[in-house]
C-alpha cells in the first residue's frame, strides 16, 4: 500500500481533485474523485496528512476524514494564493494547497464540530432574515414614494406608512394590494426575528463565556455569542493577533525601512468586525452624551483628535483585544485592568 506524505484536496460540490506527494515531495498522485468515491478511497489509506482550503463544506470533510484516522489541515485560501503557478485549474490549485500546507510557520484553521457550526448557523440565519426585512422595507418605501406617500426611516414608521397607503384613494387598488403584501411579509419576518431573538437571549444567558463578555461596554448578547461560537482564543498569541485577524489593524505597505500604514485590513470575519464597530459607535454615542465626567478619558481625547468613525475603529480594536483577554483569563470586565489595553 502506497504511503503518502501529504494529500491535498481541491474541493467542489461534485468533483474533488487530489494531489499527493511521497516522502521526497515527489508528486505520485493526481486524480479526480466524485463525491461518492471520497470516503471509500481514504478508508483504504494508511493515516495520512490531508490538506484542504478552509471554505464551504471543508469542516464536514475534515470531520469525516479525521474519523478515518487521518490528520486534516485546513488552510486559509489567501495563504494558498501565492503558491498558485501560472494559469488556474483544479490540479494547479490542489498542488498549491499541498505546497502551502507544508511550509514552516503556516497558520491553519481549527476544525469546527457539528455543534459549533450549528450554533454559528443560528446567528447567520438571523442576519439573513434581517437583510431580507431591510430589503422589503426599502422596497415598500420606494413603491410608496412613487405614489407620493412618504414615511420616515425605521421599522416604527412602517405601520403608519401602511395606514397612509390604505387610506390614499388615488393609489390604484392593485398597487395597494401589492404594498399590503409587502407589509404582511415584513410583519411575518418581524415575528420570526422576535422569536429568534428570544431564543438567542436564552442561549446567551445559559452560556457563562457569553455572559462574561457582555459585561464589557459595547458588547451585547449578539456580539458575545458570535465571538464565543466563532473564536478559539487559544489560536491567537495575543489580543493584538486576534484584532489583526478580525481585520481591525492597519494594512501595512512599508518598504526601505519607511513605515507606511493604510486603512484597516478588513481580514478575517466580516460580521464580527461589523459587530465590534457597531458596538464601538454605541459606546461613543453614550460618551458624547455623558460628557467629561463619566466617559473614558482615552476615548474623549481620541474623539477630540480624530473623526468619529476613525475613533470607532480604534475603539473596536481595543474591544476585540479586551474580549480575547477576558476569554483567555476567564474573567469578567474589570475597568481598571482593561483600561491598560489603551
Amino acid at each position: 500500500m502506497t504511503q503518502y506524505k501529504r494529500i491535498a484536496i481541491d474541493t467542489s460540490k461534485a468533483v474533488f481533485t487530489l494531489h499527493g506527494i511521497d516522502q521526497t515531495d515527489r508528486p505520485i498522485l493526481r486524480v479526480n474523485l466524485s463525491r461518492a468515491q471520497m470516503i471509500p478511497f481514504f478508508r483504504k489509506l494508511l493515516p495520512t496528512e490531508i490538506a484542504m482550503e478552509a471554505c464551504g463544506g471543508t469542516h464536514y470533510w475534515a470531520r469525516e476524514l479525521a474519523a478515518l484516522g487521518h490528520k486534516v489541515l485546513l488552510i486559509p485560501p489567501q495563504y494558498v494564493k501565492p503558491y498558485v503557478k501560472r494559469g488556474k485549474n483544479d490540479r494547479i490549485d490542489a498542488e498549491a494547497i499541498c505546497e502551502a500546507s507544508g511550509r514552516p510557520g503556516m497558520h491553519f484553521v481549527p476544525v469546527k464540530s457539528a455543534e459549533q457550526q450549528a450554533r454559528g448557523m443560528v446567528l447567520k440565519v438571523r442576519d439573513t432574515l434581517v437583510g431580507q426585512r431591510i430589503a422589503l422595507v426599502n422596497t415598500l418605501r420606494g413603491h410608496a414614494t412613487e405614489f407620493g406617500v412618504i414615511a420616515g426611516k425605521g421599522l416604527s414608521n412602517i405601520a403608519p406608512l401602511l395606514e397612509k397607503i390604505e387610506a390614499e384613494t388615488t393609489i390604484p387598488s392593485e398597487a395597494r394590494k401589492m404594498m399590503a403584501l409587502l407589509g404582511e411579509e415584513i410583519g411575518r419576518l418581524d415575528a420570526r426575528l422576535k422569536e429568534m431573538d428570544a431564543n438567542i437571549k436564552r442561549t446567551h444567558n445559559a452560556n457563562p463565556d457569553s455572559k462574561r463578555l457582555a459585561t464589557a461596554p459595547g458588547i451585547g448578547s449578539i456580539t458575545a455569542l458570535t465571538v464565543v461560537t466563532t473564536v478559539d482564543p487559544n489560536a491567537f498569541g495575543s489580543g493584538r493577533h486576534f484584532a489583526a485577524w478580525v481585520g481591525l489593524t492597519p494594512r501595512e505597505h512599508s518598504t526601505g525601512g519607511k513605515p507606511r500604514m493604510g486603512g484597516i485590513s478588513r481580514a478575517g470575519n466580516e460580521r464580527l468586525r461589523q459587530l465590534f464597530v457597531l458596538g464601538a459607535m454605541s459606546v461613543i454615542k453614550a460618551a458624547v452624551r455623558q460628557g467629561d465626567q463619566c466617559a473614558d478619558a482615552w476615548l474623549l481625547d481620541l474623539l477630540r483628535r480624530k473623526p468619529r468613525k476613525v475613533a470607532a475603529v480604534a475603539l473596536a480594536n481595543k474591544m476585540a483585544r479586551r474580549c480575547w483577554a477576558m476569554m483567555t483569563r476567564g474573567e469578567a470586565y474589570q475597568p481598571a485592568r482593561h483600561a491598560r489595553l489603551s
